[in-house]
C-alpha cells in the first residue's frame, strides 16, 4: 500500500518516465522542495519566532536570496533581512566572551558564508526522499521496474543514492540495487558520450551535410548530467554564433 511519504517519490519517477526530458527524478524532487521551502519562508512561517531565530543565525545563500527577491514579496524579504543584518552586525563585533575577538569574528563570518536556512531544509528532506527511493526499491516491485526504466540520474544524485544504499541496505540487496541503477547510468552516459562526440564532429566541414541526429543539445544535456542544473536553465551554444 502506498504511504503518504512515498507519493512524491512515485510521482517524480512517473513524471520522468512520461517525459524523459524532465531529467533526473531526484532533481525534480529537489526543485519541488525548493519551491515549497521558498513559499513557506516568505509566508506565515516568516513570523514564527523559532524560524526567525534560525534564519537570523543562518541567513541564505545568494541563489536563494535571488529567488526570494524574484518572488516580489518585498515586505517579507525586508523583514527577514532587517533581523538578519542585526545578527551580522553582532558577528562583526565578535563574541562577548574573552579571547581573540578579531579571529572569532572572522571565523563566525566564514561559517555564515557556508550557511543557508533553505539549503539546510532542502538537504534534510531530500535525504529522506533518497531513503524512500531505496525503501521502495526493496519493497515494491512496481517501483523497481520504474527505476530500471528511467532515462538517467544526474551524477551527484546518482552518487548520493548509492552512498546511502551502501550504508543502509543488506550487502546482497545493495549489490542488486547497484547493478540496477548502474545499468541506468551506464546506458545514458554511453549514449550521451556518443552524442557529444557527434556534436564535435559537426564542427568539421566534412560532416557539414550530415544530420545532427540527437546531438544538437548534447552539450546542454551533458552539463545537466554532470551537475544538478535543469536543462532548460542552461543556454545553448550554437555553431557560428547562433546558426546550426
Amino acid at each position: 500500500m502506498e504511504q503518504i511519504y512515498t507519493i512524491p517519490v512515485n510521482e517524480a519517477f512517473d513524471a520522468v518516465l512520461e517525459k524523459p526530458e524532465c531529467g533526473c527524478p531526484i532533481c525534480m524532487l529537489f526543485r519541488r522542495l525548493q519551491e515549497d521551502e521558498l513559499d513557506i519562508i516568505l509566508g506565515a512561517s516568516m513570523m514564527e519566532p523559532d524560524i526567525r531565530i534560525k534564519t537570523n543565525e543562518q541567513g541564505f545563500c545568494l541563489e536563494h536570496y535571488k529567488m526570494m527577491h524574484g518572488r516580489r514579496r518585498m515586505l517579507g524579504l525586508g523583514l527577514i533581512l532587517e533581523s538578519h543584518l542585526a545578527e551580522v552586525e553582532r558577528l562583526l563585533d565578535g563574541p562577548t566572551v574573552l579571547g581573540n575577538k578579531r579571529a572569532a569574528a572572522t571565523a563566525a563570518l566564514g561559517e555564515l558564508e557556508e550557511s543557508c536556512y533553505v539549503c539546510g531544509r532542502i538537504n534534510k528532506n531530500l535525504s529522506a526522499m533518497i531513503a524512500t527511493v531505496c525503501y521502495l526499491w526493496e519493497s515494491d516491485m512496481d517501483f523497481r521496474r520504474k527505476l530500471e526504466r528511467v532515462d538517467r540520474f544526474c551524477l551527484p544524485h546518482y552518487r548520493a543514492i548509492l552512498e546511502y544504499a551502501s550504508k543502509k541496505m543488506p550487502k546482497r540487496t545493495y549489490i542488486d540495487f547497484y547493478d540496477a541503477i548502474h545499468a541506468v547510468e551506464k546506458r545514458y552516459i554511453t549514449s550521451l558520450r556518443s552524442d557529444v562526440s557527434w556534436f564535435c564532429k559537426k564542427f568539421d566541414y566534412r560532416y557539414d551535410e550530415e544530420p545532427w541526429y540527437n546531438a544538437k543539445d548534447s552539450v546542454k544535456r551533458a552539463i545537466a548530467f554532470l551537475g544538478t542544473e535543469p536543462e532548460e536553465d542552461i543556454k545553448d551554444g550554437r555553431k557560428n554564433g547562433g546558426s546550426t
